[in-house]
């Protein structure tokens, strides 16, 4: 069995323990990264292709008559030609769940942020404002309490859960809302329309599909309270980023938590990094990023490989 790592460098910055991968693997060759007019030639005579980010299309696939097991080591898959792989009887699987405490953690630390103005306060200290106030301190912006905030969540899966798990350990009040288009909510759940409206901080963790594209836009921005807040450790592609940026821009709302963009890296620009924009925090989807959960990455993969090996796939996607 031939594998192929097309771009271990967007998960292993050199820290993690990838003995137990290359005992599943037969002969593997191992690539940083892979261009995409490199594609075809360095999965030619694979069976087994391990990918974070590669795009592989219908033309790749066709270009690889051998490739049988394409391991996907992120949850989301959208890189991948699901369709044109069930087609020829490519197997793809992904990993799960690998980042929950990572990611869980990053939400709740952008509400903080935002809610401590932290980085407004680290930047006025930088200044010299603080050296050159008449008091021992410096209360220039307004500082919010977590405890007793009605925090809303979109997205009730692990992510969703371990977040909820956090807040209330912190005092919040959960409500758990449907995602937009479900007029009659689970028992324990409100629409969105209510999650929206009640919302002090709303927090997204749902996938990005054809119905989740741009749920956050104009309306919806519109019917927030203005001292909401948004957080989104989710898929760029769920906000409408022009409106929230004019939306941030005339107080419409009070502040946003972003872990990525639309377009990731945004070589291009982005209307979320202009100048200006208040209250405003954008991470570079790093959320998911500690050695643990990129170590469990790992694991998930050697889990994957082997079950495939046995003829009992497991987190198959096809």
């Amino acid at each position: 069995m031939q594998t192929t790592f097309l771009d271990r460098d967007t998960l292993d910055q050199g820290d993690l323990d990838m003995d137990a991968l290359s005992t599943v693997c037969g002969r593997w060759h191992s690539f940083g990264r892979t261009p995409p007019e490199s594609l075809a030639d360095r999965i030619g005579h694979s069976d087994v292709v391990i990918t974070n980010k590669c795009v592989i299309g219908a033309k790749i696939l066709d270009a690889c008559p051998q490739l049988a097991l394409i391991n996907v080591v992120a949850t989301g898959v959208n890189n991948i030609d699901i369709d044109a792989a069930r087609e020829r009887g490519i197997t793809v699987t992904n990993c799960q769940g690998y980042g929950t405490e990572a990611v869980s953690q990053h939400a709740i630390a952008l509400m903080l942020a935002l809610c401590t103005r932290l980085i407004d306060y680290h930047q006025a200290v930088q200044a010299g404002r603080w050296a050159q106030s008449p008091d021992f301190c410096l209360l220039d912006y307004p500082i919010r309490e977590l405890a007793a905030q009605t925090l809303v969540v979109v997205g009730y899966g692990d992510l969703g859960r371990a977040v909820v798990d956090k807040a209330q350990a912190m005092g919040m009040q959960v409500l758990v809302a449907e995602r937009p288009g479900i007029e009659t909510p689970r028992a324990g759940r409100v629409t969105f329309a209510e999650g929206i409206e009640r919302a002090d901080i709303l927090t997204l963790h749902c996938p990005l599909t054809e119905s989740t594209q741009a749920m956050i836009g104009p309306d919806v921005l519109q019917r927030m309270k203005s001292t909401a807040f948004l957080i989104n450790t989710a898929r760029g592609g769920l906000i409408d980023e022009p409106a929230l940026a004019q939306a941030l821009r005339t107080g419409e709302i009070g502040g946003a938590g972003l872990d990525g963009l639309s377009v990731e890296p945004p070589v291009a620009g982005n209307p979320l990094l202009a100048p200006g924009i208040p209250n405003l925090i954008v991470t570079p989807h790093s959320a998911w990023g500690s050695r643990p959960a990129r170590q469990r990455i790992i694991e998930q993969t050697v889990e994957n490989i082997s079950a495939w090996q046995r003829g009992t796939p497991t987190r198959c996607v096809t």
